[in-house]
């Protein structure tokens, strides 16, 4: 399971994201993240599937203001390669 630890202006996630999660989480997407929320640290993300990922790109587009995805896994950054979504992820926090 996914956890989201805030820290002032940044949102870390830590664990797992994947289907299952995914199901689960979706109705709350829009209020998972505190208003304050900037960036969203992807570092202590243990695994993320295609399903995970869509859902990160959800978050971006559901959150009030403008979110900033950073520091992903080497796996995750598998997916983000293989689905050509550099442009929505950056290397640190801002």
């Amino acid at each position: 399971m996914v956890e989201f630890v805030q820290q002032g202006r940044v949102c870390h996630l830590k664990g797992r994201l994947s289907q299952a999660q995914v199901i689960t989480l979706w109705p709350q997407r829009q209020s998972l993240l505190e208003k304050q929320t900037q960036v969203l640290s992807l570092s202590e993300l243990e695994y993320s599937d295609s399903a995970g990922v869509a859902f990160l790109l959800a978050l971006v587009r559901a959150h009030d203001s403008p979110l900033t995805l950073c520091s992903a896994s080497e796996q995750l950054k598998k997916l983000i390669d293989l689905y050509d979504l550099q442009s929505f992820f950056t290397e640190e926090a801002l």
